[in-house]
């Protein structure tokens, strides 16, 4: 659990320092862009706090492995002009993916299912097929790295 987004950055590069050798997964939820900024629809401290990562970005990327691989993305969307309520509204995500085996400027477009990440990363790290989902590992490596 962590405090918020920087305190999440620096766990995040701590837990990449403590297992550099191993195989795996290190998952971090920077809880202050959902629950202050994203539901709240403040579209002013969202654009900070996305300043604030972006200065942090560097720590992440330097924390790398030659084959690790970055995912960025949210878990849903927010309209910030929707007024009615707080919930989640249907926008599209973004997703950024990054590494040294990772294909440079691959748009993957619009996908059919958020799902598809699921399956990228079972696939990259050789756990199989899930429910739901289609790879995009083809797609975006350049080499195999993982399993």
């Amino acid at each position: 659990h962590t405090n918020n987004n920087l305190h999440g950055i620096e766990m995040t590069c701590e837990a990449m320092q403590r297992h550099r050798d191993g195989k795996g997964m290190i998952f971090a939820n920077l809880v202050d862009f959902d629950m202050l900024y994203g539901h709240r629809r403040d579209t002013e401290g969202y654009a900070l706090a996305l300043e604030q990562f972006d200065e942090k970005l560097p720590q992440i990327i330097k924390n790398l492995s030659s084959k690790d691989i970055l995912m960025i993305t949210a878990d849903h969307g927010c309209d910030p002009t929707y007024e009615h309520h707080t919930d989640h509204t249907r926008e599209y995500v973004p997703l950024l993916v990054y590494g040294e085996t990772v294909k440079k400027w691959v748009d993957l477009g619009i996908r059919d299912t958020f799902a598809d990440c699921g399956q990228t990363i079972a696939d990259l790290l050789g756990v199989g097929d899930l429910l739901n989902g289609k790879s995009f590992k083809d797609d975006i490596i350049s080499g195999c790295v993982c399993s």
